[in-house]
């Protein structure tokens, strides 16, 4: 019998780089989403196809699956955990379709896994708490894909609420839900450059915030002052990649409470410093997300707007007022290959 289910993309609204430093993330589910149509097989194969990729892939489910260089690995990464895990042997036909723009920030991959998760999570007869299928996701991109991405986008994608952004302490794997303000909307504008996340440069950010962790401790637990006291025990560029950490979980704490109070002015002013702190301390934007994010400051009703996503290209997502919405959009267009207007969607589903 054939099931459907959808997991979403994601946009972050503030606290970049900071899920994988044990830190605070404030993300929304967008309401563009991957699907899956999961048929189950008798014969311990996965037969895949997707209207993303080119190419029929088929493979033996095993907890010996190695990555084989194609569009397929992720899943391949995801029914190993499966396996591993339940220990109940499973096969499937799996044909997924995505309006989730790939390679663009807004967590296509992590949908894709958190979605192919539930789906063979389903057909082995097993349920799994969000949390551990988050976990489960994660794990396969680190480990087929060879990108140490933290939690965020996996739980957001199993977790997210209509209407909500989600405060999600990654340290503690929890979270609580932040209403978003119905006198705004998110506007996510495309840089028009792609980026790979398992790129060197995303990766070696992450061993530079080890490597000031190592000074500092848990940079989720350091404060500014604690940085400038052993700023000369480290690197200029260590110590910048630890005061954009340590300043983003700051501002991200503040950014929930803003959103709480429906204080707009003050959420907007802290995603300008975020963008800022990215571009400069942290050093992912790109010439292409600056622009976007210095027009964006030209339009009346734009609260506030900042590079979103692993960096080096993407999108940008900004907070509007309502009523101003249509005149960015028609602003942007003329400025971006693609603008997308969007609301905080629900997360992982299976569709009826």
């Amino acid at each position: 019998m054939k099931r459907v289910f959808s997991a979403p993309g994601r946009i972050n609204l503030i606290g970049e780089h900071t899920d994988y430093n044990e830190g605070f993330v404030l993300p929304c589910a967008l309401d563009r989403r991957t699907y899956v149509n999961a048929v189950p097989r008798d014969d311990g194969r996965i037969r895949c196809t997707s209207s993303s990729f080119p190419g029929e892939i088929t493979f033996v489910v095993s907890t010996d699956l190695r990555p084989a260089g194609d569009w397929a690995d992720l899943l391949r990464g995801v029914a190993a955990g499966v396996l591993r895990v339940t220990g109940k042997p499973f096969g499937a036909d799996l044909v997924y379709s995505s309006d989730i723009p790939v390679g663009a920030g807004l967590a296509s991959s992590a949908a894709f896994a958190v979605v192919s998760g539930k789906a063979l999570l389903a057909l082995a007869g097993e349920e799994f708490e969000p949390h551990q299928l988050a976990l489960l996701a994660q794990r396969a991109e680190h480990e087929f894909l060879k990108t140490h991405c933290g939690l965020m986008d996996q739980l957001i994608a199993c977790c997210g609420s209509e209407g909500h952004a989600m405060l999600i302490d990654c340290r503690a794997v929890s979270f609580r839900r932040v209403p978003f303000s119905e006198g705004a909307e998110i506007v996510i504008c495309d840089s028009g450059k792609r980026h790979v996340l398992a790129s060197s440069e995303y990766n070696k950010r992450r061993e530079e915030c080890e490597e000031g962790a190592a000074r500092l401790g848990s940079l989720r637990d350091a404060s500014l002052s604690d940085l400038e006291c052993r700023k000369n025990e480290m690197s200029p560029v260590v110590y910048r990649r630890c005061r954009h950490v340590i300043s983003e979980n700051v501002r991200t704490l503040q950014a929930a409470g803003a959103l709480e109070g429906n204080d707009l002015t003050t959420f907007g002013r802290l995603m300008y410093a975020s963008h800022a702190s990215l571009r400069d301390d942290f050093e992912v934007s790109c010439a292409e997300l600056n622009s976007l994010v210095d027009l964006a400051r030209q339009v009346p009703g734009v609260f506030g707007a900042r590079m979103m996503g692993g960096g080096f290209g993407g999108y940008t997502v900004n907070v509007v007022a309502a009523e101003s919405v249509d005149g960015f959009v028609e602003f942007m267009r003329c400025r971006s290959p693609q603008v997308y207007t969007s609301v905080p969607s629900a997360g992982l589903r299976e569709e009826k």
